[in-house]
């Protein structure tokens, strides 16, 4: 699984020019769910996800997380993610996992997060304007098959 993860001031998800959710500061999180992926990968990703310290405190830039700082998560699933840009000018999207079992893997992954804080989504599989204020920036990628067996703080 692949997320992308914005620290945002606020973002907001539109389907046929109606606002769908919309979140003040916290994360905006785009999620690919590739062949192969497994619970343990959302598992990975929403623990991450929730305790990753991207806000700032005094003067430190990177010191709380979501969670910390009483935030809130817009997740958005994304397939594009999965695109394979590395031969010809059109991206393969062979390696993203079909429609149909992805989506539960996204119902997964939003649930686990709904559990810690709060979370809005976009709409699965529907064609959605994403509109985000980025805070820093700050944008990371998070990759479950590149996670620590171990993870440290």
């Amino acid at each position: 699984m692949l997320a992308l993860i914005q620290r945002v001031k606020e973002a907001r998800v539109s389907v046929e020019d109606k606002t769908v959710s919309r979140i003040k500061s916290g994360l905006l999180v785009l999620l690919g769910i590739v062949n192969g992926d497994q619970l343990r990968d959302a598992d990975y990703l929403a623990e991450k996800i929730v305790n990753l310290r991207v806000f700032p405190q005094e003067n430190k830039d990177f010191d709380l997380s979501v969670k910390d700082i009483g935030g809130e998560i817009l997740i958005v699933s994304q397939f594009t993610l999965a695109g394979d840009c590395r031969k010809g000018r059109r991206p393969s999207f062979s390696d993203a996992m079909s429609p149909e079992e992805a989506k539960k893997y996204y119902e997964y992954t939003t649930e686990i997060l709904k559990k810690q804080v709060p979370v809005k989504t976009g709409i699965f599989g529907a064609h959605m304007d994403v509109s985000l204020i980025n805070d820093g920036p700050v944008t990371l990628l998070v990759d479950s098959k590149k996670g620590a067996k171990k993870d440290e703080n």
